[in-house]
């Protein structure tokens, strides 16, 4: 545990610390295509996998983490992308339904492809929880009320966030995905953890452990799974992190820590796949053509390895500990985001 606290926290602080001015990474003059081709290199392919699929199931958010690692990478840089004849390039023209249309810049590839790679982590997922998707299919089928009501729970939390996403996606982009508002939401998310955890203590006592873990996920009220999708959009923020949205809204509706995590990994395979393909389908092209195919790649199956790894970790850790440490490395890392911004 201590191992893997310290490695993703030395290795942002590194990375960060090499990076002179926050400011300087984004400027008003139009940028070469060229040279945001030549931005991320498979290095920094490599790096953004693993942040990827560490950070995704973790409740530390993956979102938050990793537009802290593309500035740090310098992969921030919001200057419209130019040709070799000086043409502005775009990800969306200009037309008669959006006149300003929406211009070709590295930042919005990078954040794509963050998105993108998160396909990565959603196959570790399918790999390590066959067996429930497959109970899910024989529901389907008629041959398991289990499996069909697991995945009716998991389509009732779908929903909601998919609501609300799409009425806000621009929104959000527009507002939202910076460092200042990634720092608030780590401590936002770190006192909700702590809440919820002597919630759970008081509620679901260590006394009566087998009790709590008789409830399953597909055990939920159909009004419960509605509760634990509401809660979910919290994970909209990025920096709350969708993972500890999903687990603690598992809590509230009784369920043990293994059992909100299983939940929670399960709810994520629609919602990770969902916004993948929103934003492959809505600025992928522009992206592979900034970055290529092979970056992408790389990514996707660093993201995976390392998805899996950090999902067996997590519901063997949640078993004995609870989620009580990942709060303080969110107020720790949240605290070190802010001195850096303001040094």
């Amino acid at each position: 545990m201590r191992l893997l606290f310290a490695t993703i926290f030395l290795s942002l602080v590194t990375y960060l610390a090499a990076q002179p001015d926050v400011s300087s990474t984004s400027a008003s003059a139009p940028q070469p295509v060229e040279e945001a081709q030549q931005a991320m290199s498979k290095t920094d392919a490599v790096i953004l996998g693993i942040v990827e699929g560490i950070t995704e199931f973790l409740p530390i958010s993956s979102t938050g983490h990793l537009i802290i690692t593309n500035t740090a990478l310098g992969l921030d840089n919001d200057a419209q992308l130019v040709d070799a004849d000086g043409q502005l390039l775009w990800a969306e023209a200009p037309s008669a339904e959006n006149p300003a249309g929406e211009p070709l810049t590295l930042k919005l590839a990078a954040d794509t492809y963050i998105v993108v790679i998160q396909v990565g982590a959603i196959a570790a997922v399918v790999f390590i929880f066959w067996p429930s998707l497959m109970l899910m299919l024989q529901g389907v089928r008629g041959q398991s009320r289990e499996g069909l009501l697991l995945l009716r729970n998991i389509a009732l939390a779908f929903f909601p966030v998919v609501i609300v996403g799409l009425a806000f996606d621009d929104w959000i982009d527009a507002n939202l995905f910076s460092i200042w508002t990634v720092i608030a939401a780590l401590v936002v998310g770190a006192g909700f953890m702590v809440f919820a955890e002597r919630w759970r203590k008081k509620h679901l006592p260590a006394s009566a452990p087998a009790a709590a873990a008789e409830k399953r996920p597909c055990d939920l009220s159909p009004r419960e799974a509605v509760q634990v999708g509401c809660v979910q959009c919290l994970a909209l923020w990025p920096g709350m992190s969708r993972s500890m949205v999903t687990m603690v809204g598992g809590y509230f509706c009784g369920l043990a820590p293994a059992r909100a995590a299983e939940f929670s990994f399960l709810v994520g395979l629609p919602v990770l796949g969902g916004a993948a393909l929103y934003k492959g389908l809505k600025a992928g092209p522009a992206m592979v053509a900034v970055f290529g195919w092979s970056e992408m790649l790389i990514g996707g199956l660093v993201a995976a390895v390392a998805a899996a790894a950090a999902v067996r970790f997590l519901v063997a850790y949640l078993q004995k500990f609870g989620l009580g440490a990942f709060a303080i490395y969110r107020v720790v890392l949240a605290i070190v985001l802010a001195l850096w911004m303001l040094d």
